[in-house]
């Protein structure tokens, strides 16, 4: 699952060094807390926030097949 978030976060930036995914675990859910540099934000979120509610939407679908429940926050 953070393999694949970082997958699809790189791809979409220009500097894809500065992407980072750390996975914390709270309440039962994992949450995973995306870096990305400053310049890149807008990439990750998009216009009225299109990209990031299609990331997490598509994160959510992958964990459910897995049984898990999960949640993506976009962190600067």
């Amino acid at each position: 699952m953070k393999e694949l978030l970082l997958y699809i976060a790189r791809n979409l930036v220009d500097n894809p060094d500065a992407v980072t995914v750390e996975e914390v675990e709270r309440d039962g859910d994992t949450v995973f807390q995306l870096r990305v540099a400053p310049e890149d934000m807008g990439k990750v979120i998009g216009r009225q926030g299109k990209i990031a509610k299609e990331i997490r939407i598509l994160m959510r679908s992958v964990a459910q097949k897995q049984g898990k429940r999960i949640s993506v926050d976009i962190v600067d």
